[in-house]
């Protein structure tokens, strides 16, 4: 990497972190005062009842400074004539913040109705599939994509022509709600993310793929920076609001750098807990009422078996990291 990259993203590093914290310290007293707090359901384990009153949407904060950070930098590149290069960055972004205005919505209902549901599954699961189709639509139009797939640990593509476009979608609303999914205990995601960030940014160096380091640097700093106020036991939760734009910023790179299953190979835990979902509810369904798992997503599973939050979070994190690498191997 030249010099001028390594302090390009040094300063967006440091930006995306020091906004983080400045602005989640201003949130919270604010989403205290509107009662803006996580409802807990009362199926889960009974010790997360000591969460009630914890303030959600706390997602907020990271998403405001890592579009100011991003609006900055593509001025910058603007006033330097580097237009092209931003095409890919400003989809991503556009639908991060599509599917983070999504998990707003649904924050805001669960908040209103002052219990843990909001928008009905099949609502929340045809909006994502609305904005992932318009990303879909845009990037083909913009050429910024075609219908093949870099194939991992080879130098070869997999052209899937007609069928790139319902696994694409398939693709993208997955690791969306996967990410969702994992969003369960105290510093969680934000951790599992953050090493997901480290990777994108040395894979994205690695194979000269930009749009990976870019928006690896980000995220790390935005995980970091909400880790602060995020960790066991919380100060506040990033709630669907959060999750979802995560899960965008995440599943748009993939998408838009042909390397899906990178994502998916790298980010594996967050497929074996919507696995561990899917696996229950059918287990449940075939058996006519008998469990898998103790309690699905599989991170609340642990918990009944009598493991901690805290070692929960070490566990996935290291998982991730061990995937990340194997990922780094087959680059």
């Amino acid at each position: 990497m030249k010099t001028e990259g390594i302090y390009t993203y040094a300063a967006l590093f440091a930006a995306v972190l020091i906004l983080t914290v400045l602005l989640e310290r201003v949130l919270i007293p604010v989403l205290c005062r509107y009662r803006a707090d996580q409802p807990i359901l009362t199926i889960g384990p009974v010790w997360h009842m000591s969460k009630s009153g914890t303030p959600t949407m706390g997602g907020l904060a990271f998403i405001m400074a890592l579009l100011a950070v991003f609006l900055s930098y593509a001025a910058w590149l603007l006033l330097r004539g580097e237009r092209a290069s931003l095409l890919a960055p400003v989809l991503v972004i556009l639908y991060a913040a599509a599917c983070g205005a999504i998990g707003f919505f649904d924050d805001y209902r669960k908040l209103c109705k002052r219990q843990n549901e909001g928008l009905c599954a099949m609502h929340k699961y045809l909006l994502q599939l609305l904005v992932s189709a318009a990303l879909l639509f845009a990037a083909r139009y913009l050429e910024l994509i075609d219908t093949a797939i870099a194939l991992p640990f080879t130098a070869r593509e997999l052209e899937l022509g007609i069928l790139y476009y319902p696994l694409a979608l398939l693709f993208l609303t997955g690791m969306v709600n996967a990410l969702n999914l994992t969003d369960g205990l105290d510093g969680l995601l934000a951790s599992t993310v953050a090493v997901l960030g480290v990777f994108f940014f040395l894979y994205g160096n690695l194979r000269g793929e930009g749009l990976f380091s870019f928006f690896g640097a980000l995220l790390t700093a935005a995980m970091l920076g909400f880790l602060v106020f995020n960790h066991h036991p919380a100060r506040v939760f990033m709630g669907d609001t959060g999750s979802l734009f995560l899960g965008g910023v995440v599943a748009s790179v993939g998408l838009l750098s042909a390397q899906p299953l990178t994502v998916l190979g790298a980010g594996g835990i967050y497929l074996a807990e919507a696995g561990s979902v899917i696996l229950q509810v059918a287990y449940f369904k075939l058996t006519h009422g008998r469990r898998l798992f103790l309690m699905a997503p599989f991170h609340h599973h642990l918990e009944k078996k009598g493991y901690s939050e805290n070692t929960v979070v070490v566990l996935f994190s290291l998982v991730t990291a061990i995937l990340c690498c194997l990922m780094l191997l087959g680059r």
